[in-house]
């Protein structure tokens, strides 16, 4: 009786989790790329003032916007002209994506590239 009763609760577990998923599959994720904007602003302002994160890679983090503005353009131009999301017309989404990998590079290069020495005078 107990490992019939522990096969519907876990068959119970696995439909709950399923209708989670169904409907987290239904949520329009876009004021989610809206809100999620505000943060990263203040994270480039604070970027911009510390001197620990090198010219590359701010340069790096501020194209990461410019990936976001590419994407929204592509998804638009392929819903226009192709009646199809971004991810169905491949060489628009690579596209795309190539400013992510472009932006990416950038962060990575400018944290691994050899930092020049700060020469201290002590007298």
């Amino acid at each position: 009786m107990e490992f019939v009763s522990h096969a519907r609760s876990k068959t119970m577990n696995i439909s709950i989790l399923d209708t989670f998923l169904i409907n987290l599959g239904k949520v329009d994720p876009s004021p989610f790329f809206v809100l999620s904007l505000a943060p990263y602003l203040i994270f480039l302002y604070w970027a911009q003032k510390s001197s620990d994160i090198p010219k590359i890679s701010l340069w790096g983090f501020r194209l990461t916007l410019l990936f976001v503005v590419m994407t929204i353009v592509f998804a638009i131009f392929a819903k226009i002209f192709y009646g199809a999301d971004l991810t169905d017309i491949d060489p628009l989404h690579g596209a795309a994506e190539a400013f992510l990998t472009l932006s990416d590079a950038l962060v990575v290069v400018g944290f691994i590239a050899p930092s020049e020495e700060k020469v201290v005078n002590n007298s």
